[in-house]
């Protein structure tokens, strides 16, 4: 039963995209008048889970883009608790963290329970390793700032020592990445990887250029970027080739080990690095995180309202969500734009909620698919009423509605007049800043 005068708990799990949107959106909302918001999240800062490609190569600084958590909720009214969820008490209506370890092994933060009137789940996925043998041992994968970061450092260490090894007589020395998915992520990496290499030299790397880099790009399928109309994934493959990427579609990687990527028809790649990026699926903690219903690929089925379809006071969104609609085959694709509209419906049931009004059902606009090739090239196709349907795009065009995405981004997690100016710093640091973190 409810204590009279205690404020409406809401707590939402996960600040990435639709997370931190949907927090901002409640603060301005409600404030801390009459309602308690709290946003967890086991990291204390946020990056745009797109730009982390950019990270892992140094084209962008995080320590400039990113968003700390503790000064946004100062800003917006709603409180940050630095944790990860354990378990959920849906008769008690609580979760309850994990302890906070430090990287010595230290309790930071001991076991927490939080109370919850409404709770939403926006904890995101993992790369999908498909029971591929090896690859939790020896892949690293792009899901946030730590693994970009700690890839980064290995790619440098990589290019340092090639750079050594060629100054001291072996021209041969090469770094070699295996990237392991032809979706976006591995494409605008692999295609990243070339813009830092044309860099390195001007930063204490006299001999090494992108003729050192040898980059594989492997996908099971038929072609890269299924998302994308054949005609653009054919034209993204071609510009991946000219920068030097061996592009292997019709792949199947069967075993990972350390330095090597064996493939279906027994031949083996050998790489220095190794990056997952094939898929996506819910994180394996949420089977043993409650009794709500998942899906094979462990993702929590929700209903169009994005209510669980065992809780109508939990709610579900972005890439941890399953969420089949009425009439459709499949499931809504766990992309950004998706976790953008799921944050703006989730937001406006909430608020109907405690009206104790009707729930709007959720419907997924896809606005295209935009590819980015670092500075070399985008591809991608537009879809809405702006252009009557659907329009492929490239070039310069298509560069600009790419860089307008990360735009519209901070305007939803910042409002108008701080997301404005947000971009508008943006443009000068690209200016003053090196082109190149090498820390």
């Amino acid at each position: 039963m409810r204590v009279p005068d205690q404020k409406t708990q809401i707590v939402v799990v996960g600040g990435g995209a639709g997370g931190l949107e949907l927090v901002r959106k409640l603060g301005a909302r409600y404030g801390r008048k009459r309602h308690d918001i709290i946003l967890i999240d086991r990291n204390l800062t946020h990056i745009w889970k797109p730009l982390l490609h950019e990270v892992a190569v140094g084209s962008l600084d995080a320590n400039l883009d990113e968003v700390g958590y503790g000064g946004h909720a100062v800003r917006w009214g709603y409180r940050f608790f630095n944790g990860s969820i354990e378990s959920i008490d849906r008769a008690a209506r609580t979760i309850t963290t994990a302890p906070l370890i430090d990287e010595r092994g230290e309790e930071v933060i001991g076991r927490h329970t939080i109370r919850y009137d409404l709770l939403v789940l926006a904890i995101g996925g993992i790369s999908n390793d498909f029971g591929v043998p090896g690859v939790r041992e020896h892949a690293m994968f792009l899901e946030d700032r730590p693994q970009a970061d700690r890839f980064r450092q290995k790619l440098l260490n990589a290019c340092f020592r090639a750079n050594h090894a060629q100054q001291t007589g072996d021209a041969k020395a090469r770094v070699r990445v295996s990237i392991v998915g032809g979706g976006a992520t591995g494409v605008e990496l692999a295609a990243e990887l070339y813009n830092a290499a044309k860099a390195l030299r001007n930063y204490g790397l006299e001999v090494f250029d992108e003729t050192t880099l040898e980059v594989s790009l492997l996908e099971a399928g038929p072609r890269i970027l299924p998302a994308l109309d054949e005609t653009l994934a054919a034209t993204a493959k071609h510009e991946l080739e000219k920068l030097g990427v061996k592009v292997l579609d019709r792949t199947q990687v069967v075993r990972l080990e350390d330095k090597a990527v064996h493939i279906g028809d027994g031949s083996v790649i050998d790489a220095d690095l190794i990056v997952w990026a094939a898929g996506v699926k819910g994180a394996d903690e949420i089977r043993t995180m409650g009794d709500l219903a998942l899906t094979r690929g462990n993702q929590i089925i929700v209903r169009p309202t994005l209510q669980t379809e065992t809780d109508d006071r939990i709610y579900a969104l972005g890439d941890c969500a399953s969420c089949m609609l009425p009439g459709q085959e499949r499931p809504v694709p766990p992309r950004a734009q998706s976790a953008h509209q799921m944050a703006s419906l989730v937001f406006s049931n909430l608020v109907r909620a405690q009206a104790g009004q009707p729930l709007k059902h959720f419907t997924y606009h896809d606005h295209g698919s935009l590819v980015s090739l670092s500075r070399f090239s985008t591809v991608g196709s537009l879809m809405g009423n702006l252009v009557g349907g659907r329009m492929f795009v490239e070039g310069w065009i298509a560069r600009m509605v790419y860089m307008s995405l990360y735009r519209m981004h901070l305007i939803a997690i910042h409002g108008w007049w701080r997301g404005v100016t947000l971009i508008v710093i943006g443009h000068v640091n690209q200016i003053v800043r090196p082109r190149l973190k090498l820390h």
